[in-house]
């Protein structure tokens, strides 16, 4: 499938600027969130006197590690506007997580935080190889999640044609884009392995659709994914990444040229890597990249809610950059805090993934299980054979998995090969890979 590459005047004049230019922009950006953090939210005043720094005190890009993190505890904390740095009646729009853990993290724009949002995630599309005119099918969910009206005003701002479906109905999916044809889908990518399957169901080839390509996000994706979704579908599966609490979707995306790590917007956000069990920076070489460990954001313009090293606890590194002049982030590896300790062995679900999807007689479903017998856990993963491999011996196909989980990961576990369909689905939003049942 051929690759839509940018022409000549597509790209944005900071999409090509120098390192110098471009830290300079952070730099003079950077001091002024820090100013209208400490001059307009009590939390950040408290914070940043508590650690005896003040906005003044940043005059380097380096400078920004005296400064204080932010974490989801603490949105909670100020619960639900008490982050906003600007008066409730100028914030246009209120987003919100699902709050499945506790109170739900409010995030609130203003006029101007929504049209660079809007600017973003369209800048987000084009790197994807989206054009003005294209019909694009917006399979994330609406509502106080970010990704469905996130994805859906960048489309427009692109001068793309809408098609504003949200998840779940996967019938009424598989019927609109075949009477639709859209050029490209954005959704998670464990939705979309759904799509596929349902095509399948119908008896009919994912293969003949009308996308060309897929911009997935919203869930930790591996490269094995990304070969298993193109060639099913026969599309280029370029990654977008973001966050609520820092923006939404496109605060980082793939160019489908290279489809080497989405490119940061660094403009409008700073990316720091820290050690997650000390909060010390990591080093960043220009010519190699950065060490791996957990990503930190500080917002360069964002007016309503300004966001000073947002701990995200997603495990990745900075790389240097490529198709655009700004650094791209490594595939993440899991989060912090979704990693489980099994035994004193460290096991991320995306290690799972790999070796679930690189079988070959495995759908890529699964689900890992995690039970507590007396003082020791107990993991069970649940996967399921394709179609094609229904008749397969499963349990040959589940001691092979075991071995090879035992062998690679270092973790003990019992693996149930189920028949096609067996594996719950994510009909709408992110897959639930993990289900820990230890106690608390």
């Amino acid at each position: 499938m051929p690759v839509k590459a940018p022409q000549p005047g597509e790209l944005e004049p900071i999409e090509r600027a120098g390192r110098d230019e471009l830290q300079a922009l952070q730099l003079q950006r950077l001091r002024w969130t820090l100013r209208h953090a400490y001059d307009n939210v009590p939390h950040y005043r408290r914070a940043f006197d508590a650690k005896g720094v003040h906005p003044d005190d940043c005059r380097s890009l380096a400078d920004l590690a005296k400064f204080p993190f932010t974490s989801k505890a603490d949105l909670r904390a100020n619960y639900p506007f008490g982050m906003f740095a600007v008066p409730r009646e100028q914030v246009v729009r209120i987003h919100a997580s699902s709050g499945t853990t506790g109170k739900p993290t409010v995030v609130g724009y203003t006029k101007g935080d929504i049209d660079r949002w809007a600017d973003l995630a369209a800048r987000s599309i084009r790197a994807s190889g989206g054009r003005a005119g294209d019909i694009v099918h917006v399979a994330y969910g609406y509502g106080l999640f970010t990704g469905g009206l996130g994805a859906h005003y960048g489309a427009e701002r692109l001068g793309c044609s809408v098609v504003p479906m949200g998840g779940g109905q996967t019938e009424k999916q598989v019927q609109l884009i075949e009477d639709f044809r859209p050029d490209i889908i954005m959704v998670t990518p464990s939705y979309m392995q759904v799509i596929v399957e349902e095509f399948r169901r119908q008896g009919k080839d994912p293969r003949q659709m009308s996308i060309s390509v897929g911009i997935f996000g919203a869930e930790p994706w591996t490269e094995q994914m990304r070969r298993d979704i193109e060639q099913s579908a026969d599309i280029d599966a370029v990654d977008i990444y973001g966050l609520s609490e820092v923006m939404g979707p496109g605060v980082a995306n793939e160019c489908i040229e290279a489809k080497d790590g989405p490119v940061i917007w660094e403009d409008h956000f700073y990316p720091e890597i820290i050690d997650p069990e000390t909060g010390a920076v990591l080093p960043y070489d220009e010519a190699k990249g950065g060490s791996e460990g957990e990503l930190v954001f500080t917002t360069l313009t964002k007016e309503a809610l300004p966001i000073v090293r947002y701990r995200t606890r997603d495990l990745t590194r900075l790389l240097p950059p490529t198709a655009r002049s700004m650094r791209r982030m490594g595939k993440i590896v899991g989060r912090s805090d979704d990693m489980l300790i099994i035994r004193g062995v460290n096991m991320f679900p995306t290690q799972v993934e790999e070796l679930v999807l690189s079988h070959g007689r495995l759908s890529g479903q699964y689900q890992i299980v995690v039970t507590r017998e007396g003082l020791l856990d107990e993991v069970e993963v649940k996967v399921e054979v394709t179609p094609a491999h229904a008749g397969a011996d499963r349990g040959a196909i589940g001691r092979e998995l075991q071995e090879r989980i035992k062998t690679l990961i270092g973790v003990s576990t019992r693996v149930d090969v189920g028949l096609p369909d067996s594996v719950e689905r994510t009909l709408v939003g992110k897959a639930r890979r993990v289900i820990d049942r230890r106690p608390k």
